[in-house]
């Protein structure tokens, strides 16, 4: 079984975008802000898949009643104008963890800027936001013959001057944040990529190439070996087998090395640590997956031995 870690943060020239947030568990979770040429290309295209829909289905009506033009079917393409408008952006954001198809093709997302769930009603704030943001100006200054028949240039001024005002809103912050990100409490952010790594079980099998087989060793432990330690202490030995070398990282080998050798009195010689600490990861793992089928779950060293 293979394991998942997140791509490394971007280069240091956009660390000025990196952020760290504590989640409620006391987590820190660091991550880097959307920029705002990803939150406008995401937008663009979510809303020509918006008029692509609402053009095929107008087309569809236009066909279903013979051509005929029936003030009816205006009143479905406005209502349906309307929903999309208003609700496309919450369906995909709730059902796609803070995506929508156009945040999903730039790699973005929306989460909760206090490093909780994304709540349903945190997106339903940030996007009826957008109506006074962007369709409210955008209609008045599209249609305003149709809205208001006599309205007068000042009034068309002022639905331009609302519109860049919104529009010109996150420059002037320093998360980038619209409006409906304030209310709503959330931030657009990039969406890690997903890495598969290698099993530490499959590299414990696998010597390195300038190893002599003659001289390899390889361990092997006894049930009463395996039975001292819980999942917990398998996942501390995981990521120490993962870390990166320092200067420090043999010594932090040995020490581990000792201190596993004298609890499940180990009285072979070892003279390579780094294959007895990996031998022993994938036996141990081996033994709690064979206790867990028969639901025999050991958190932890301290609990008690089944």
């Amino acid at each position: 079984m293979s394991t998942y870690t997140v791509e490394a943060l971007r280069p240091s020239a956009d660390r000025k975008w990196v952020r760290e947030i504590i989640t409620p568990e006391g987590i820190p979770v660091r991550f880097t802000l959307a920029q705002g040429y990803e939150r406008a290309g995401g937008f663009i295209l979510d809303c020509v898949l918006q008029i692509v829909a609402l053009v095929v289905v107008a087309w569809g009506l236009n066909i279903a009643v013979g051509g005929a033009q029936d003030n009816w079917l205006t009143a479905v393409v406005v209502v349906l104008a309307f929903l999309l408008t208003n609700f496309y952006f919450v369906f995909f954001e709730v059902r796609w963890q803070g995506q929508t198809p156009g945040k999903r093709k730039m790699g973005i997302r929306v989460i909760d800027a206090r490093g909780g769930q994304l709540e349903t009603s945190a997106v339903l704030a940030r996007n009826l936001i957008r109506e006074l943001e962007v369709w409210t100006p955008l209609r008045f200054l599209l249609a305003r013959h149709f809205l208001w028949p006599d309205a007068p240039q000042w009034a068309a001024l002022a639905a331009g001057a609302w519109g860049i005002v919104f529009l010109f809103f996150p420059l002037f912050n320093r998360d980038r944040l619209r409006i409906g990100d304030m209310i709503a409490g959330t931030r657009v952010v990039h969406q890690p990529k997903v890495v598969l790594v290698p099993d530490l079980v499959d590299e414990a099998k696998a010597a390195p190439a300038w190893v002599n087989p003659m001289t390899a060793q390889t361990f092997t432990f006894t049930d009463e070996q395996l039975s001292h330690y819980g999942i917990y202490e398998l996942q501390v030995l995981e990521g120490l087998l993962r870390s990166d070398i320092t200067a420090g990282h043999y010594d932090a080998l040995n020490a581990v090395t000792e201190k596993v050798r004298t609890k499940i009195r180990y009285e072979g010689e070892v003279r390579d640590i780094d294959r007895f600490l990996r031998d022993f990861y994938a036996a141990q793992r081996a033994h709690l997956e064979k206790k867990m089928v028969f639901g025999q779950r050991r958190e932890d060293k301290f609990a008690a031995k089944k």
